[in-house]
């Protein structure tokens, strides 16, 4: 998706009739490809490993998917505290996307926070910003 969004930029910047306008709409779409890119989310684990390591360390796993709005406001409402949390793309891993298929009556809802035995579907981010101050 990030990729499409840059070359739509690219195609919108070369058809424009001012290079002001070619160089705003290029930074434009560039930006919106980087806060969509999988990249802004911190380094995706398994979801095997995020449960074995929440398990040992007492942080949430956050399952998110790439594109995800929702997931994408939460990431960037936490800060540098998103680092805390397990993250599993369930894109990535069928295994983190069963497990948010068994919270969630079967649809893949994202994001997804699982903490010990309490799972929140679509969290604010002021609860998981909570849980994640220790």
């Amino acid at each position: 998706m990030a990729g499409l969004m840059l070359v739509v930029g690219v195609v919108a910047a070369v058809r424009a009739y001012h290079p002001v306008v070619a160089a705003v709409e290029l930074l434009v779409f560039a930006v919106l490809a980087a806060l969509f890119s999988p990249l802004v989310f911190p380094r995706s684990l398994t979801a095997a490993e995020a449960r074995e390591r929440s398990a040992r360390d007492g942080r949430p796993v956050v399952y998110w998917r790439p594109g995800c709005r929702y997931c994408l406001r939460l990431r960037l409402r936490l800060g540098r505290r998103a680092g805390r949390a397990h993250w599993v793309n369930i894109w990535r891993d069928p295994d983190g996307a069963a497990a948010v298929r068994a919270v969630t009556d079967g649809d893949e809802t994202v994001p997804t926070v699982v903490l010990g035995d309490e799972a929140v579907v679509n969290p604010e981010p002021a609860w998981l910003r909570e849980r994640l101050r220790s």
